[in-house]
């Protein structure tokens, strides 16, 4: 096994980049897909982050993906759209729905833009927080794309972890408060990232089929996730479907492919991006003033005394980007030997050349 490394954000961007040129994609395109999947790593979303360079090669190579999409609007009013992606690569079309929005919002005061023919586009908060560095709340929600999640108190797997996420905009102190999260205990990728990295997962992530906790990540097909706050998040997941997927005319249910199973089949993945202007509510030097002022309260108030600090939603993450691109962002030792296999296989300067190690 080879040994972890800490990667520059320029380095790990460019060398996704230049693995995704090897397969025939524009160079814009490229750029895009490359940007997004290395800013996953920087704020330590490594579960959709270059981990999945190697699954989308191979889906392009297996033709599940479209590598000269026609990206498209199929319908549209004043505050909404719907884009059909062509089957491209996940991260360009929800980029086109969040700029479609944001361009929306600033008409209408509010603005909703689905997707249909999508793919996987890595970590929500991504999305959501490009709104909020525009001064816009951002909604996003999506069907996950592998089904992992019974309906509460069943056993076939009819449901995914389609995440949520929303940003508010920073305030004049404070950054974005961005909530990421999978209506499902943990995310899949976060499953298959402890495998990557010979971890076992934390006793309830997945049971069993007879209702065991199942702690290998290897052994994951052997069961499923468990949903967050039991019967609820069942509901959560499945209306997050209906939203993102089968209003959208995308894939929902049984419907679903297992991209982690099939690079061959098109996933139909869909998407909900929605944009809010603040702005069309109240002055936003105002409303900064209110948020730092909500934040100030909740640090200040009582913690438990097991408890060292009371954490914003995507302050984490916050800070992970802000050390990773001090110091270089921290690759496993199985992430860095599938890159350098990569490299090799499509006769690419490898990583550490990029580097200059």
């Amino acid at each position: 096994m080879a040994e972890g490394r800490r990667v520059s954000f320029e380095a790990l961007q460019a060398f996704i980049a230049r693995a995704l040129a090897t397969q025939g994609l524009a160079e814009a395109d490229c750029a895009t897909v490359a940007r997004l999947m290395a800013q996953a790593d920087l704020q330590g979303s490594d579960g959709h982050g270059v981990i999945r360079l190697g699954q989308y090669l191979k889906r392009i190579q297996s033709g599940g993906m479209n590598i000269h999409p026609q990206i498209r609007v199929i319908r549209e009013r004043a505050a909404m759209a719907l884009v059909d992606g062509d089957n491209a690569m996940g991260h360009l079309v929800v980029s086109k729905a969040v700029s479609l929005a944001a361009e929306k919002a600033r008409t209408s005061g509010v603005a909703w833009v689905g997707t249909r023919m999508s793919n996987h586009a890595g970590p929500a908060s991504l999305y959501v927080r490009a709104l909020a560095d525009q001064d816009l709340i951002g909604i996003y929600y999506a069907v996950g794309n592998a089904n992992h999640l019974p309906p509460w108190g069943g056993m076939d797997m009819l449901l995914s972890t389609n995440p949520i996420a929303i940003a508010f905009p920073r305030g004049h102190v404070e950054p974005s408060v961005v909530l990421d999260m999978a209506t499902t205990v943990a995310a899949y990728g976060k499953v298959k990232a402890k495998a990557r990295k010979g971890e076992m997962m934390p006793e309830g992530w997945m049971i069993d089929r007879q209702g065991r906790p199942l702690l290998d990540p290897h052994r994951a097909a052997e069961g499923f996730l468990l949903p967050i706050g039991g019967h609820k998040g069942y509901g959560m997941a499945l209306m997050v479907g209906l939203l993102a997927g089968s209003l959208n005319g995308a894939a929902m249910g049984s419907e679903v492919i297992d991209f982690n199973m099939d690079s061959r089949s098109t996933t139909n993945t869909g998407q909900a991006v929605c944009a809010i202007d603040p702005a069309a509510f109240d002055d936003i030097d105002v409303l900064r003033d209110r948020l730092d002022k909500l934040v100030a309260e909740i640090r200040r108030s009582a913690k438990l005394p097991t408890t060292d600090r009371i954490w914003l939603p995507g302050e984490q993450s916050h800070y992970k980007r802000l050390e990773y691109a001090a110091k270089g962002i921290p690759l496993s030792g199985g992430v860095v030997e599938e890159l350098d296999r990569i490299a090799q296989d499509r006769g690419i300067l490898p990583l550490p050349s990029l580097l200059g190690q």
